[in-house]
């Protein structure tokens, strides 16, 4: 019966240890020793509740937080209740204190945790306080279990700063639609979150990047990941667990020796409804549409008072956004009326073929600009002619050969007048065959790639002459001339994969350091080599897709459906994501497809 007696006083004994020698607890992080005395941040010398409190009353709650100095509210959102409520709580500064108080009533028979991480921060000096997470219970008992995970990105593997973290005991697909989750986190700046006294019980976990902070899922707005499986938590919380202690979030290889029992990937999936969300006329004969999803279903388009086979469209790969052009060389109206039968989702939500009329108008400030170029002594001889861009990038030519993109769509072209000639060292000429080769996603956009290889020291010259290309405008191309040599090698670097167990359709992406920007790719179907060329000194990432569904697009996930978005693998050199490349420097990996993505 003593030692029963004294079981409260232990998570107080606990919390007072943890302030006095604070490099031994999960709740605390060590204060710098030895330095100026406005680097240490604030210390917690009192709490009431104590830890581990039990049956704190449910009406009228509060939680005081007692520091060694006064301190203030660096961000009122970052003290967060889980499982949350529909009201934040509500914090302010008494003395050295912060006092947290409810807006509504506790759940009763629940246990509770309120964390400040990132919250509080000195008066004076604005050193921040590393956080505590107190748990407490409305009960007779206190939950025990925990939990540990990761939060990425899908389609960088970046790990997601504020993700919130939900666990729900109700498993219905609608839970996390309908209502707030039974315990919550938030993810630190790692995207690691680390889940304290919970229930041990069976979950269904997802992941958001929560905008409106109302801890529940907003499809039109938010991203969001699940885990494919229910979950029930194996380890029970206790102050020794390292992932538990509050670390600097500076401190990358402690912050990175942080174990995870679960990695959920975050996506924004296409929107449930269909209509149209944007027009615009951005030119004489050229407009938009935007719609609020991807694959649009169009049955039926003209502009009023012009045939069918007027009106030039195209879609963009995701079918969710389709540019107009109007080849008809009468003079357009201010006001061009399109005439569209599409699936559309109507107020009670269903998707069903409807008609519509979009007005696409000339604004003033664009009408202005097309009057000034249309009049004779404002046109310049740019205004007359179908416009082009020609060009070949030395270091991209092999793959990708002469670029040829117009301004607006052609309906006359002269390709075999183009003329490809080579130049070699001796400065012999020759003239060289090529394959004349369609964008499938861009009509304005072709590629000239000649038939033999590219040599090394030659020089290669796409000649375009004058008035072949005719445009919806009635206007002709201008002549040009594009040159292009295979660099100097030794001023470069590259990458070379010999892959193989390649059983799927594969997208491989060469990626910039921050992996924002897609530098190269290649569409891969079977073993083989997959060479990067002609690479700057630099850290670069190689991003392969299983492109399941083989679209040669790397596609999202859908909540409803408990379709993950298509797997996303990242190459790595020494477990790093990041591959240095320097001069002269050819490197050479085997990677096996199969392996990875098992």
């Amino acid at each position: 019966m003593k030692l029963k007696s004294l079981l409260p006083l232990i998570p107080a004994a606990l919390v007072i240890g943890a302030m006095m020698f604070p490099s031994g607890c999960a709740n605390t992080t060590s204060a710098p020793t030895g330095g100026p005395k406005d680097t240490i941040p604030p210390v917690i010398v009192k709490l009431s509740p104590l830890p581990g409190t039990v049956n704190v009353p449910v009406h009228n709650a509060s939680i005081r937080f007692t520091f060694n100095e006064y301190v203030k509210i660096k961000d009122a959102n970052a003290i967060y209740l889980s499982p949350p409520q529909e009201k934040k709580p509500k914090a302010v500064i008494r003395g050295k204190s912060v006092v947290v108080t409810f807006e509504e009533d506790l759940l009763p028979n629940t246990t509770y945790t309120l964390d400040l991480t990132g919250a509080i921060q000195d008066n004076n000096e604005g050193n921040l306080y590393p956080g505590y997470t107190l748990a407490f219970s409305t009960g007779d008992q206190l939950d025990t279990m925990c939990v540990t995970g990761l939060v990425q990105d899908c389609n960088t593997l970046m790990p997601l700063k504020g993700a919130t973290v939900l666990l729900y005991k109700d498993h219905a697909d609608s839970a996390i639609f309908l209502h707030r989750p039974d315990a919550a986190v938030r993810t630190d700046d790692w995207g690691f979150f680390s889940l304290r006294n919970i229930q041990d019980t069976l979950y269904r976990v997802y992941a958001l990047k929560d905008l409106n902070n109302n801890n529940m899922y907003d499809p039109e707005t938010e991203s969001v990941g699940f885990l494919d499986s229910l979950f029930r938590p194996v380890r029970v919380i206790n102050d020794t667990l390292y992932e538990f202690k509050k670390f600097d979030m500076k401190d990358t290889s402690l912050c990175l020796a942080r174990k995870t029992e679960m990695e959920i990937s975050v996506f924004r999936e296409p929107p449930s409804k269909q209509m149209i969300v944007k027009k615009e006329r951005v030119g004489l004969r050229t407009g938009y549409l935007t719609f609020m999803a991807p694959n649009a279903v169009i049955h039926d388009m003209r502009i009023k008072g012009l045939p069918r086979e007027k009106l030039i469209s195209q879609f963009n790969p995701q079918r969710d956004s389709l540019e107009l052009w109007v080849n008809d060389q009468r003079k357009m109206p201010d006001t061009l009326q399109l005439q569209i039968r599409y699936d559309k989702t109507d107020t009670a939500g269903v998707t069903k073929p409807t008609d519509e009329t979009v007005r696409l108008v000339l604004d003033k400030k664009l009408k202005a600009e097309l009057n000034k170029s249309s009049s004779s002594r404002e046109r310049s001889h740019e205004d007359t002619l179908c416009l082009y861009t020609a060009k070949a990038d030395p270091t991209t030519v092999e793959q990708y050969g002469f670029e040829m993109e117009f301004k607006y769509p052609i309906v006359e072209d002269g390709w075999d007048s183009l003329l490809l000639r080579s130049v070699n060292p001796r400065q012999q000429e020759a003239l060289v065959s090529f394959t004349l080769i369609k964008d499938s996603t861009n009509l304005r956009k072709f590629r000239v790639m000649p038939d033999e290889p590219f040599q090394k020291g030659y020089d290669y010259i796409l000649r375009i002459p004058h008035r072949r290309f005719r445009d919806i405008n009635g206007f002709y191309n201008d002549s040009s001339l594009v040159k292009v040599t295979l660099p100097d090698e030794e001023k470069f670097g590259s990458i070379r994969l010999e892959l193989s167990g390649v059983h799927n359709k594969y997208i491989i992406d060469l990626l910039n350091e921050k992996r924002d920007k897609i530098i190269r790719s290649f569409i891969v179907t079977e073993d083989g080599p997959v060479v990067f060329p002609y690479l700057k000194n630099g850290n670069y990432c190689i991003r392969l897709t299983e492109d399941r569904n083989r679209n040669n697009m790397v596609d999202t996930g859908n909540l409803l459906e408990h379709r993950q978005p298509e797997k996303v693998q990242f190459f790595k050199v020494d477990d790093q994501f990041l591959i240095k490349v320097l001069e002269r420097a050819e490197m050479i990996w085997t990677l096996d497809m199969e392996e990875l993505f098992r």
